[in-house]
């Protein structure tokens, strides 16, 4: 690796996000432009930068570090994380541009006619984003350390300046721009290195093992059944469950226009997710050695160097480290912005100025955890998100869509009851560990009873409660009646 290049590539990365992130202040003047780019963004522009923003460090980083250690089960993770898209498409795409919602939080509230239920909406929102903001902050810590020997806290507070600033300045509109920009940047990231690997290894003398690369204990029977149905519910319904997903389809024209958004976004993210874990399995055969915890993450900035020591590897090696900061920029911008718009409406008048001061405001927090607390596995953060969005979030919203009898009191007992659970859970697990015994398993991977166990306090709560929304049918038509 060579600082000083992996530096540079750094550097014009960030000047080209300034460029392309300033370019669309011009263009955002409204409050509609802020908060949903005046829902006027067409399909496949759309969708670039929901793929943009959703190929967090998790992916970028994590995936491969995953693959590495864990083999297939790492290959969980890019499944449940594509076919979430796909409950997405079918359940909630189009409902929620029809809906007429800036936020998760407006469409709670005019679903249920409950201050509350908004409430308890924008303090989930709230905190799943900043969870998921952090480990982008780490992984850009992580990446500065190793490409650089950095202190951790240069390269955290170079991303959340960067997108407190763009999502201040620019709103949705700029962000849309960026983070289209910068999927294409990340695909390439990966892609164009590994290609050069494969090549090199196709060559390779002597012939490659298979089976000590990937030895039975990595392959499907090594892995505990209940783990792996439990976190792939999470990745799948924890997708709708996450406030920069949701927000990106209020940007959409048409309800028509959202579920096309939906279709690309499954193809572009599962190309992107089938170049990363190519990259894990590389890791196994080029770089055994890394797979440990808290080093496997940076097995993708080593690789080049290994089968191609000199310029060329240094060359890959930047190109990987500018796809590696798009992605921390893309994936906290697009959470950033979603998380102004719920704080400005809540705390403040919801005009451009408090949107502007929210996007501070919600960068400053995240920050602040990241500088005071130490990265974990990046795939293993992120995927609790999941967890935590899956458990509160996704039952109310997809009954909320279609089913007629949800109250409002139904909805905050559902929402409380998988946050409370799962949190609890998660909380356990971490305290307890491997002394829980057969209970460990049930803990840390809670998916597979606290979203039923939500699903059913929600739907319990509201069939005993006889306030009911006086415009829930009225409500209802709107968000399934077709498009003209």
């Amino acid at each position: 690796m060579s600082p000083l290049l992996d530096l540079a590539a750094i550097g014009l990365l960030v000047a080209v996000t300034v460029i392309v992130g300033f370019a669309g202040l011009r263009f955002s003047r409204t409050t509609g432009d802020f908060f949903v780019a005046s829902r006027s963004v067409g399909s496949f522009f759309n969708a670039s930068a929901i793929s943009g923003e959703y190929l967090s460090a998790g992916t970028f980083l994590g995936l491969a570090g995953l693959v590495l250690l864990s083999g297939s089960e790492g290959f969980w993770f890019p499944i449940g994380y594509a076919a979430g898209y796909l409950l997405v498409l079918l359940f909630v795409a189009a409902p929620l541009r029809r809906s007429g919602a800036y936020t998760i939080p407006d469409f709670v509230q005019a679903r249920t006619e409950s201050m509350g239920a908004r409430r308890i909406t924008s303090l989930l929102v709230l905190v799943i984003g900043w969870l998921y903001i952090v480990p982008q902050l780490h992984g850009a810590a992580l990446t500065l350390g190793v490409v650089a020997d950095l202190p951790p806290w240069v390269g955290a507070v170079l991303v959340a300046v960067l997108v407190g600033g763009i999502v201040a300045a620019g709103g949705m509109r700029a962000i849309t721009a960026v983070q289209a920009f910068q999927y294409w940047l990340k695909l390439t990231a990966l892609a164009v290195p590994v290609i050069f690997l494969l090549i090199a290894l196709s060559g390779r003398e002597p012939a490659i093992d298979p089976h000590a690369v990937f030895p039975a204990e990595s392959g499907p029977g090594g892995a505990d059944m209940y783990a792996t149905v439990s976190l792939l519910i999470a990745l799948l319904l924890g997708t709708i469950g996450l406030p920069h997903v949701l927000v990106r389809f209020y940007t959409s024209p048409t309800g028509a226009s959202a579920r096309r958004t939906t279709v690309i976004v499954i193809a572009m993210v599962s190309v992107f997710y089938a170049v990363s874990g190519t990259m894990g399995l590389i890791a196994r055969v080029v770089a055994p050695d890394m797979a440990q915890p808290g080093v496997a993450d940076t097995v993708v900035f080593v690789l080049p160097s290994r089968l191609f020591p000199g310029p060329v590897g240094d060359l890959l090696t930047a190109l990987i480290v500018a796809g590696a900061f798009a992605a921390f920029l893309a994936t906290s911008s697009g959470l950033v912005v979603s998380l102004a718009g719920v704080v400005s409406q809540d705390l403040f008048d919801g005009s451009v100025r408090s949107f502007r001061i929210s996007a501070v405001l919600c960068t400053i927090v995240p920050l602040a955890v990241a500088l005071l607390t130490v990265a974990d596995g990046l795939v293993s953060s992120v995927g609790l998100v999941f967890v935590v969005a899956a458990s509160s979030l996704s039952p109310v919203i997809v009954l909320a869509v279609w089913w007629r009898r949800l109250t409002a009191r139904g909805a905050i007992a559902g929402m409380a009851t998988g946050a409370v659970s799962c949190g609890a859970a998660l909380l356990v697990a971490a305290l307890v560990g491997p002394e829980a015994g057969p209970w460990q398993v049930l803990l840390a991977q809670p998916a597979a009873w606290t979203i039923p166990l939500a699903t059913l306090v929600v739907i319990i709560v509201s069939l005993r409660d006889r306030r009911r929304p006086l415009s829930a049918e009225r409500y209802l038509a709107r968000l399934h009646v077709p498009d003209a």
